[in-house]
């Protein structure tokens, strides 16, 4: 991966930690202040095929939108940032914070002002020699690798909507980390070796074919468990001649409130593995996870049938980049995230929840300057329901993010 890919990445990471690489610096007296970010739009046409009622699927199944083209002009996975940090070094301490906002990059309907999120209020303290603890809201610790490794953080892959960004690969080979209050500790980086283990925000079970009988959305306290979520993660970065990579580990456990039939506490979890290689210009990156009571696409969404029993979910993607002599980086990856029914009665109710969502995505990131990078993106997505049914979806999205 070139010099300036690995600057919109890392910029694409934006305030993810204390050290972050910097934007626009601000000396401020004791305080260095970091101010930045990105701009991104794209144009994206998507093709739908299929009316199928697929319960989770990625791709819309909602009558006014089948076989038809839609266009439309926004974000991509990235969300336009603004995020302005600070640090500075008392007492033999590093303190650091990071807070940011993001500008939604299309209305939808006119008049309408867009959309607007806080993703990230947090602050760090600690030394090299011990480590480091986040307290606030910041990207979660289970499956951050997964994401920040996606070629499609650069652009919009899935074009369904997210909010104020797209779907890029989630649910197509990864759950989403999520952005959610926490309290961790990350240890010093030990040749390589680094891991971060926290108490997180926990959510509640979301879908209409489960919250009657387990804990309710996490809009609401009520039928919630009081327990945090439990996350952690390990990484391993090496560096030999030519060849750099990183090998990671992460997890989540969460208790659930079982209301109704099963009036009880379980224990949703799920695990994954990745690895990265970069050699001559060549990106590989592998990924699986497997988890029980976790959901699919977002975590705790359709994790549980309408009895409370927990179903089984797993995935994962495989991607390979090359840089051509023009700089440009040109990638393929695949992905699919699946979804299993809990018990034969689940299956039997459930016809139309999803089965699989799947993504096969093809994409040019061209480094225009050293901050802007114009992007060319195709992907064909397809969600299977349980019991067979599908549709599908073909994207096509050509834009650019500005990194500052």
């Amino acid at each position: 991966m070139n010099k300036n890919i690995k600057l919109a990445v890392a910029g694409a990471v934006l305030a993810l930690s204390a050290s972050a690489n910097a934007g626009i610096i601000i000396p401020a007296g004791d305080w260095t202040l970091d101010v930045s970010g990105n701009v991104n739009s794209f144009i994206s046409n998507v093709k739908t095929d299929g009316s199928s009622e697929v319960t989770g699927g990625i791709v819309d199944s909602s009558a006014a939108k089948n076989n038809k083209s839609v266009n439309s002009i926004g974000t991509g996975l990235l969300p336009n940032f603004l995020s302005i940090g600070g640090s500075t070094r008392q007492n033999d301490v590093d303190v650091a914070f990071a807070i940011s906002i993001q500008p939604g990059g299309d209305v939808g309907t006119a008049g309408a002002l867009g959309t607007q999120n806080n993703r990230q209020a947090y602050l760090t303290f600690g030394d090299k020699s011990w480590g480091s603890i986040k307290l606030g809201k910041d990207l979660g610790i289970f499956a951050s690798d997964a994401i920040l490794n996606d070629m499609t953080l650069l652009g919009v892959g899935a074009g369904a909507g997210l909010g104020n960004a797209t779907y890029g690969r989630i649910g197509t080979g990864f759950q989403y980390a999520d952005w959610k209050s926490q309290v961790a500790y990350t240890t010093p980086n030990m040749g390589g070796f680094q891991a971060t283990v926290g108490l997180t925000q926990n959510w509640g079970v979301t879908a209409s074919t489960d919250t009657a009988n387990v804990s309710s959305a996490s809009s609401s306290s009520a039928g919630r468990s009081p327990s945090p979520a439990f996350e952690g993660k390990a990484s391993y970065s090496f560096a030999a001649d030519a060849v750099t990579g990183k090998v990671w580990v992460s997890g989540i456990s969460q208790k659930v409130t079982l209301l109704g039939v099963r009036a009880q506490d379980t224990t949703a979890y799920m695990g994954d593995i990745g690895a990265n290689v970069n050699f001559a210009g060549v990106g590989l990156t592998a990924y699986g996870y497997s988890g029980k009571g976790l959901g699919t696409t977002f975590q705790l969404l359709n994790a549980y049938s309408a009895t409370g029993l927990a179903r089984d979910s797993s995935g994962g993607y495989v991607q390979a980049t090359y840089v051509l002599p023009t700089k440009t980086k040109v990638g393929i990856s695949w992905g699919e995230s699946t979804l299993d029914t809990a018990d034969a009665a689940d299956a039997t109710a459930n016809t139309g929840l999803v089965k699989s969502n799947e993504m096969t995505t093809v994409g040019a990131y061209h480094p225009l300057t050293k901050h802007l990078n114009l992007v060319a993106e195709y992907s064909h997505i397809k969600s299977e329901a349980q019991n067979g049914n599908s549709n599908k979806a073909d994207s096509i999205s050509l834009g650019g993010i500005l990194f500052y």
